[in-house]
């Protein structure tokens, strides 16, 4: 029997990425060059993205 495909798959596309998805993608791609850890980079990143106007929670 041959594995089910995925919802996104069987409609012939890509699952469209979420906001913070594409916030984090961004971010994290100009701190690649940061001698710090993935770990830590992750983590301050996150912390943008809660104060970032591009978080739907922060929408006014």
């Amino acid at each position: 029997m041959p594995p089910k495909k995925s919802s996104a798959a069987a409609a012939g596309g890509k699952k469209k990425s979420s906001p913070y998805n594409v916030f984090m993608k961004e971010e994290l791609a100009k701190l690649k060059s940061d001698p710090r850890p993935h770990k830590e980079k992750f983590k301050a990143v996150a912390a943008l993205w809660a104060k970032s106007p591009k978080n739907p929670k922060n929408a006014k």
